[in-house]
């Protein structure tokens, strides 16, 4: 495997003393996992934050090794992870992205929608900005994954809440099945956040 892409980093793993496995989203060729050396030290850890676009080469002699990756910072999410919105919903669409989605197997739709969320996300005066284009994409993966699910319409955080807590349900039985626990507590951290700003 040899491949050079822009890429969404979706999960960071310590592996070994310094290592890190890091699974990325890219366009052509899917999710895919890689090793990177060094991926705990000071250099490279500010590169693998959840939610980061890089420029990711990676190489593999044989297509059952995990192949290398050698990662190159594109543009950061870190100076939004201080604000406690914005850090929830990176965490839960990156998280829910990286544990759902096979690997190598390319969805373009999902790479735009994703990248498309996480800009609006770090961008958006106020949460009202990106929570409809987070409750679109959890409606989009379900679809491009085959279980269906309506496109939500509503706009008014309200409905957009009502649609994220209809969508839930799905989300735990189809796509997280017996690894909802650590993912789901993502989505239920996000969702008592918005809710606060309905009350």
């Amino acid at each position: 495997m040899q491949l050079r892409a822009p890429a969404i980093l979706l999960a960071a793993r310590p592996h070994g003393e310094t290592a890190v496995v890091a699974r990325l989203l890219t366009e052509e060729a899917g999710m895919v996992a890689g090793y990177v050396a060094g991926g705990r030290g000071r250099r490279l850890r500010p590169v693998l934050i959840p939610g980061n676009l890089v420029e990711a080469e990676l190489r593999s002699r044989s297509d059952s090794l995990l192949p290398f990756a050698k990662l190159e910072l594109v543009e950061s999410r870190g100076p939004w992870l201080g604000e406690p919105l914005p850090a929830a919903a990176i965490a839960w669409a990156c998280a829910l992205t990286a544990t759902a989605l096979p690997e190598r197997h390319p969805y373009a739709t999902l790479w735009q929608a994703l990248s498309g969320l996480l800009t609006a996300i770090c961008h958006a005066p106020s949460a009202r900005g990106w929570a409809g284009a987070l409750v679109r994409y959890e409606a989009l993966l379900l679809r491009e994954l085959g279980y269906g699910g309506d496109r939500p319409d509503g706009e008014a955080l309200p409905e957009l809440l009502a649609e994220m807590d209809k969508l839930a349900g799905a989300l735990e039985y189809y796509l997280l099945a017996d690894r909802r626990g650590d993912v789901m507590a993502a989505r239920a951290r996000l969702r008592e956040l918005l809710g606060r700003m309905v009350e």
